[in-house]
C-alpha cells in the first residue's frame, strides 16, 4: 500500500462498519501480520508515530487543528523491515475525547477493537504519566465490559484475570515529557517510570480503590509493558503545525533519537498477530476477525474472544479444505498426462499431490477439533481421485479400441469376405492376427487398459476361429483339436493376466487409501506437535507474568492480593501440564482414524492395519 486506507468506519447512521475495499486489500495477504494499533487523546500526535513506523513522512494524516482529523481506524499495510515475509500492519485510530464528536460509546469501541485487532498496543499521552493522565485511559477499566474471552460466563468468574493471555504487548507514549526521570532522587529507566506510577496504594477506602482500579486493570490485562518518554519534537509551536513538512535536521535531536529507539523496539519485539491457541493470523484472517467483531458490536452483543475464534475458524477451515483440494486437482491435472503406463504410475502422483494439499489445509486450518474439516478434505481428494482412476481408465479404454480398430481393419474385411473361409485359411487367419496383436502392442502410450482391450478383441475373434478352423479341409481332426486346446490355455492365460491387473489396481487403491490415512496421521501429529509448543509457550509467559506480578504485590505487602493469584497460577500449572501430556495428541490422532472410516470407503476393510498405524505414530 503506498498510503493509509480507512478500516473501520461509521455509516451514516452512526454504526461502525468495516470497508470492503480495506477488507479485500487485507485478503490478498497471506502471509502472517504484526499489527501495531495506537490510541489516545486527539492532536496528541499519534498519526507522525504510525507514519514514522511506516518509514514515511507522510501518509497518515496528522492535522493542525483543535478537531480530530482521523476518523475510524485507519491501516496501512507495509513490508516488515526486519521479519521476512511478514507483512507490518499499521492502525491509526480515532482521537480520543473529541468534544466535536461527543461519543463515548464510539470510543469505547474504537479502544476495544484496537485491543483485540493488535498483537502491541501503544497508548499515546502527554506530558507525564499521573492520575490525569490515567484518567484518561479510564476506557481500560471497561474492557470487561466490552469485551469477552469465554462464550459462557460461567466457565470464569472474572474474564480479566485471563485477558493477559490473548491482549498485546503494552507500549505508553508519553509525549512532550519534559521531568526527569528520577523517584527519591535516584535515576530511573522509562520502564521503571511507568511501573512506579502503576503501584498501587494500600487501603481499603472508595478514594484508593478508584486510584487502583485503572492502574490494576493494565497490571492484569497488559504483562508485557514498555515505556518512552518523547521529548517536545520543535521548540516552536507554529513548526509543530507543519512538523510533517520538516526535514530531521529541523527536529530536535533527543526527540529523534527516541524516535528512532521507539521504532526499532516496535520492529524487532512486536510478535506476530496470534489467536488463542497460538495459530499465526494472515491478513486473510485479519480481515475476517475485524468484520466479526465489528458486525458482533453492531448486533448489540458484546465481542467474545472465543466466538470469534469459532466463527474464523468455521470460514478458515472451509477455505482450507478448498484450497487444498483445489490445489490437488490443479496438480494432478499438470503432472499427470493421460493415459498412465500402470495403476502405479498414477497412484504416486496422486499420493505426492494429496501430500501438498494435506500440507496446504494443515498450514491454514486451525481449531478443527472434531477433524471434519480434515476428513471432508479426505473425502473430497478421495472422490476426486476416483474420478481420475475412472478418467485414466477410460482415456486408455478409448484409445486402445480405436487402435485395435485401426491395425484390425485389414483382418476385419477379409473375415467379412470369406477370405479364410478355403484351405489353409486357419494358418493364414492366425498369422494375420499375430501381426495385429504386433501392430498393436507397438503401438506406444495405451494406458492400463491395453491388455485388456488386447484380450476382449481376441476373445471376440474366437467363434470366428473356431469357424474357419473347422472349415480349413487341409487340417486333420487331431490338429484340429489340439489348436482349438491352444486357443483355449491362451484364452486363459490373457484373462489371468487382466485378472491380475485388476486386483493390482484394486491394491494401489486400497494403497493409495492407506498412504493417504498415514499422510494425514504424520502431517495432523506434525501441526499438533507445533501448537503444543506454542500453547506452552502462551502458558509459560502468562505464568511467569503471574508470578512476577504475585511478588511486585508481595513486595509491597498487598498480600490478600498476592494470594488471590494462588488459584490463577494453579490453574496455569494444571493446564500446562495437560499440555505436556501426550494423551490428547493420541486422542485427536485416534479421531482422524475414526474420521477415514468415513472418508475412505474400503478403509473399514483395513480396520486392523489402522490401530497399528495410529500406535507407530503415537509412540514417535
Amino acid at each position: 500500500m503506498d498510503k493509509p486506507i480507512c478500516l473501520i468506519e461509521n455509516n451514516t447512521s452512526g454504526d461502525l462498519q468495516v470497508n470492503l475495499e480495506a477488507l479485500n486489500i487485507l485478503s490478498e495477504i497471506r502471509q502472517p501480520v504484526v499489527v501495531i494499533a495506537i490510541v489516545g487523546l486527539y492532536r496528541t500526535g499519534k498519526s507522525y508515530l504510525m507514519n514514522k513506523l511506516a518509514g514515511k513522512q507522510r501518509g497518515f494524516s496528522l492535522g493542525s487543528t483543535v478537531e480530530s482529523h482521523t476518523k475510524g481506524i485507519w491501516m496501512w499495510c507495509v513490508p516488515h523491515p526486519k521479519k521476512q515475509d511478514h507483512t507490518l500492519v499499521l492502525l491509526d485510530t480515532e482521537g480520543l475525547g473529541d468534544v466535536q464528536k461527543g461519543d463515548v460509546k464510539n470510543d469505547c469501541w474504537i479502544f476495544a477493537l484496537a485491543v483485540l485487532l493488535s498483537s502491541t498496543f501503544v497508548y499515546n499521552s502527554m506530558g507525564t504519566i499521573d492520575q490525569n493522565a490515567l484518567d484518561q485511559l479510564y476506557l481500560v477499566t471497561e474492557l470487561t465490559e466490552l469485551i469477552k474471552v469465554k462464550s459462557c460466563e460461567h466457565e470464569i468468574d472474572d474474564d480479566s484475570c485471563h485477558f493477559a493471555r490473548f491482549f498485546p504487548a503494552f507500549v505508553w507514549s508519553v509525549r512532550d515529557f519534559t521531568l526527569e526521570l528520577k523517584v527519591n532522587g535516584s535515576p530511573i529507566t522509562e520502564d521503571e517510570y511507568l511501573e512506579h506510577a502503576l503501584t498501587l496504594k494500600p487501603g481499603c477506602s472508595k478514594k484508593i480503590q478508584n486510584y487502583n482500579f485503572p492502574r490494576e486493570c493494565i497490571r492484569n490485562y497488559f504483562p508485557s509493558r514498555k515505556c518512552f518518554a518523547f521529548e517536545r519534537p520543535v521548540a516552536s509551536a507554529d513548526k509543530l503545525r507543519i512538523i510533517e513538512t520538516l526535514n530531521e535536521d529541523e527536529l530536535e535531536p533527543p526527540f529523534l533519537e527516541k524516535t528512532q529507539k521507539f521504532c526499532q523496539h516496535i520492529f524487532e519485539t512486536a510478535r506476530t498477530k496470534t489467536l488463542q491457541g497460538g495459530h499465526i493470523v494472515s491478513g486473510t484472517l485479519l480481515g475476517n476477525l475485524a468484520k466479526t467483531y465489528v458486525d458482533t458490536i453492531c448486533s448489540g452483543a458484546i465481542p467474545c474472544m472465543e466466538n470469534a475464534v469459532t466463527a474464523l475458524a468455521q470460514i478458515e477451515n472451509s477455505a482450507a479444505v478448498k484450497q487444498g483440494h483445489e490445489h490437488y486437482m490443479k496438480e494432478i491435472e499438470r503432472r499427470t498426462k493421460f493415459p498412465t503406463a500402470t495403476a502405479e504410475e498414477f497412484s504416486d502422483v496422486h499420493t505426492a499431490c494429496e501430500k501438498e494439499a494435506i500440507q496446504i489445509f494443515i498450514n491454514r486450518s486451525f481449531k478443527d477439533d472434531d477433524r471434519k474439516c480434515q476428513g471432508e478434505l479426505m473425502r473430497v481428494i478421495h472422490l476426486s481421485y476416483e474420478q481420475f482412476h475412472q478418467r485414466n481408465e477410460q482415456e486408455s479404454a478409448n484409445l486402445c479400441t480405436q487402435v485395435i480398430i485401426d491395425v484390425s481393419r485389414s483382418l476385419e474385411e477379409q473375415i467379412t469376405a470369406g477370405y479364410y473361409s478355403r484351405p489353409g485359411g486357419y494358418q493364414c487367419f492366425i498369422e494375420d492376427q499375430k501381426r495385429v496383436v504386433a501392430d498393436y502392442k507397438a503401438f506406444p502410450g495405451k494406458g492400463i487398459k491395453a491388455d485388456e482391450i488386447l484380450n476382449n478383441f481376441l476373445n471376440g475373434k474366437e467363434a470366428v476361429a473356431q469357424a474357419i478352423l473347422q472349415t480349413d479341409k487341409t487340417l486333420l481332426e487331431k490338429n484340429k483339436e489340439i489348436e482349438a486346446e491352444r486357443v483355449k490355455k491362451e484364452a486363459i492365460e490373457r484373462d489371468m493376466v487382466v485378472m491380475k491387473q485388476k486386483e493390482e489396481a484394486l491394491q494401489q487403491n486400497i494403497l493409495a487409501q492407506q498412504r493417504s490415512y498415514e499422510e494425514n496421521i504424520q502431517q495432523l501429529k506434525i501441526k499438533m506437535e507445533e501448537d503444543r509448543i506454542k500453547l506452552l509457550e502462551e502458558q509459560e509467559r502468562v505464568m511467569d507474568s503471574k508470578l512476577k506480578e504475585q511478588n511486585a504485590l508481595q513486595e509491597k505487602n498487598f498480600l490478600e492480593k498476592a494470594n488471590r493469584m494462588n488459584a490463577e497460577i494453579e490453574n496455569l500449572r494444571q493446564e500446562k501440564a495437560k499440555t505436556e501430556s501426550q494423551s490428547w495428541v493420541s486422542a485427536a490422532l485416534e479421531t482422524v482414524g475414526t474420521i477415514a472410516t468415513v472418508a475412505l470407503p474400503g478403509w473399514g476393510k483395513l480396520a486392523g492395519v489402522a490401530p497399528l498405524i495410529l500406535s507407530k505414530f503415537v509412540r514417535n
